[in-house]
């Protein structure tokens, strides 16, 4: 689905003029037509015998896990992919123009939460062993913190198990040895322990809780390339550039310079949900929301490493704001100059060596120079 995607933004590209606009809109939907029958066709081929009993599984492994908000939220996802699987291959059996965005946005919904299924299904068919004992855990934890405070705690990756423990797995480096150990809790805040120790990798994964469908950063809102609106008319950073160095008067540099500064209508949503850069958002401002969606995302983590780099991307992001004010105010000043650049600035032609003709003859020979002596009477 994501290389049928950007296949279809390039075919796209070709309908739309430098600003964006969709110029040739018949064309432009048979492009998204065959985007949409190109994937019933990977749907059919790849999941139209498996989705369900994906489903099944994953609802039953669900059905083991304890109570809590995920699991309802969960149980919604396998529901709506339930429904999206009936209506897809309904829209396979009796395909209809119309319906082309419809069907689209089920075939995006598996790709997007898919994953989730399979995640859970995955569940179903392992047992995690045996953790340590408290004695165990407190001798191992009290040797991790040693190595962490001496900077030879390597993380590799973590992950949250089914009864909501983040796990981290490391390598305990000690006497020029590692080991991998595995770790609860957040790392930068107190209560973290060691739960097992491992001799590979493979081992830790095959004896730890499998890891859950990891969340999105905006649960009510778009979570990937397949959920957000097309894009309107946009100018990129290149064309903004390209129209200053082909500018003439100061106004077309301001013009230039105020649309790169845009923030758009309004800094951001009242509801919280990211903003897409709809048309009149400049490059400045789409680079301060992406900016803060990253902050967003670290504060999500809810771990206090995260919450002290998102603190330092808000900070940058009212950094950027600040510039993008000055870019505007000193845009507004250079328009009011009304000013040209002056004649004297006349381009250079470019500097070509003459090549010699295909069919040359060589130059005449200089005549020959005579002496003659001199009489005196």
């Amino acid at each position: 689905m994501a290389q049928l995607d950007r296949e279809t933004e390039s075919a796209l590209d070709t309908v739309r003029d430098r600003y964006g606009h969709t110029v040739r809109p018949q064309e432009a939907a048979a492009i998204r037509a065959r985007r949409t029958r190109l994937a019933l066709d990977g749907y059919r081929i790849d999941l139209a015998d498996s989705a369900v009993p994906l489903l099944v599984l994953a609802r039953s492994a669900l059905d083991t896990l304890p109570p809590a908000d995920h699991t309802k939220a969960w149980l919604d996802v396998l529901e709506s992919l339930a429904r999206s699987h009936t209506e897809i291959l309904r829209a396979a059996g009796q395909p209809a123009e119309r319906e082309e965005q419809e069907v689209w946005a089920r075939l995006a919904h598996w790709a997007e939460y898919g994953q989730i299924a399979a995640h859970l299904a995955d569940l179903h068919h392992h047992q995690p062993g045996r953790e340590f004992t408290t004695d165990e855990a407190q001798e191992w934890t009290q040797r991790a913190q040693a190595a962490r405070h001496r900077g030879e705690l390597d993380l590799i990756e973590s992950w949250y198990a089914a009864d909501g423990r983040r796990i981290t797995l490391a390598y305990l480096i000690e006497d020029d040895t590692s080991k991998v150990i595995a770790l609860t809790g957040d790392l930068d805040a107190p209560g973290w322990g060691v739960i097992g120790r491992y001799d590979n990798e493979y081992e830790a994964g095959q004896s730890l809780p499998r890891p859950v469908p990891p969340g999105v950063l905006h649960p009510g809102g778009p979570s990937s390339r397949f959920s957000l609106p097309e894009r309107g008319s946009e100018f990129l950073v290149e064309e903004l550039h390209r129209d200053i160095i082909e500018a003439r008067c100061a106004g077309d540099v301001s013009e230039a310079l105020l649309f790169a500064s845009d923030p758009g209508h309004g800094a951001g949503r009242a509801d919280g949900q990211p903003h897409h850069f709809h048309d009149g958002v400049g490059p400045m401002a789409r680079l301060q929301h992406l900016i803060g969606e990253a902050a967003g995302f670290s504060h999500a983590l809810d771990t206090v490493q995260g919450h002290l780099i998102g603190a330092r991307l808000d900070s940058i992001g009212r950094q950027l704001g600040f510039l993008a004010r000055e870019v505007h105010e000193a845009a507004d000043d250079l328009g009011a100059t009304v000013a040209v650049l002056p004649p004297h600035r006349v381009p250079q032609p470019p500097r070509v060596r003459p090549r010699p003709g295909l069919e040359t003859s060589p130059p005449p020979a200089p005549p020959q120079r005579t002496t003659t002596a001199s009489h005196r009477p």
